[in-house]
């Protein structure tokens, strides 16, 4: 294998790796130049290797600019997963000091789970770490279907079991589901019943069913949630079913902080809803890396601090 390894790149170098990423993201070579920092000509130069090494043209003319060949589509979605991981090998260090770090690090996850950890996360990084960056992004259609691939790019994403398996990960801290209605719904007395939750209209979070979620308990109960609105945001739900006949699953920590303020009202599910355990997931190569590890230890002291789930 890596005799083999050797013979398929044995006549290539990492400068050419730079040189595809700039040219597959601006699709001109004088852009591609400023953004190296290199003259035109070797720009060119590069793309011609490029070229001939792929036997592809990549940047295809149209007119007066240019497009990406359907190769260079496929080449675009794993330049930069390849780039950060040359990038992790050359930088890796046999320890790692937080206080004299400048790693950015980067988490996929919920606006829910950055509300829960965010205070006590951002002042851990302000007393140990005052280098280090933070980049939060929120999860997408694809976080779940491309999982793997996307874990090489990022350091960790974090989710409720369930969506990820056979990955490492660490359980971060539990909560539960309770479902919300606004405060001046009618329909709804003191208790919930079954069938409200398939009466009542409903606003959806972006997960999708999945084996151990309460909207896969509601198939198997055979409920089939009217769904209104769907939402790629948490807090987005609150709003949404305050001063409706609208109803929704949330987090229960969430949820009784946004009650009061959002007027709406905090219900058991009448029916028993599998419990929620926030997870961080990350990519094998992760899991003796010294900073990474300083990242996981940082999140579980931060989940730590969390007060109970509300009753």
């Amino acid at each position: 294998m890596n005799h083999d390894r050797r013979g398929r790149l044995g006549g290539l170098d990492l400068n050419l790796l730079l040189a595809l990423d700039a040219l597959l993201h601006e699709r001109n070579v004088t852009r591609a130049a400023e953004r190296l920092g290199l003259s035109q000509p070797s720009v060119s130069a590069a793309l011609a290797r490029l070229r001939r090494h792929f036997g592809d043209e990549l940047l295809a003319r149209v007119g007066n600019h240019y497009d990406l060949t359907p190769l260079a589509c496929r080449l675009a979605e794993s330049t930069s997963a390849a780039l950060t991981g040359v990038e992790r090998v050359f930088t890796a260090v046999h320890g790692f000091d937080p206080a004299r770090s400048d790693r950015e690090f980067t988490l996929i996850t919920s606006d829910y789970a950055v509300t829960m950890l965010g205070e006590a996360l951002s002042r851990s990084l302000a007393e140990q770490a005052p280098g280090v960056q933070l980049r939060v992004e929120p999860p997408n259609a694809t976080t779940i279907d491309q999982v793997t691939e996307l874990l090489r790019t990022v350091d960790g994403v974090i989710l409720p079991q369930g969506f990820v398996t056979g990955l490492p990960h660490t359980e971060l801290f539990h909560d539960s589901w309770v479902c919300v209605v606004s405060a001046d719904n009618s329909a709804v007395g003191d208790e919930l019943t079954v069938e409200h939750l398939a009466e009542l209209p409903w606003v959806s979070s972006y997960y999708r069913p999945a084996n151990h979620t309460p909207a896969a308990q509601l198939n198997l109960l055979g409920i089939r949630p009217r769904t209104h609105i769907v939402v790629g945001s948490f807090f987005a739900v609150a709003p949404l079913v305050a001063g409706t006949d609208r109803i929704a699953l949330m987090q229960s920590r969430l949820a009784h902080r946004l009650a009061e303020t959002m007027h709406l009202r905090v219900l058991p599910c009448p029916f028993d809803a599998v419990p929620l355990i926030e997870t961080m997931w990350w990519h094998p190569m992760y899991q003796h890396d010294p900073a990474h590890q300083w990242l996981r230890g940082t999140l579980t002291a931060a989940a730590r601090l969390l007060p109970p789930v509300p009753a």
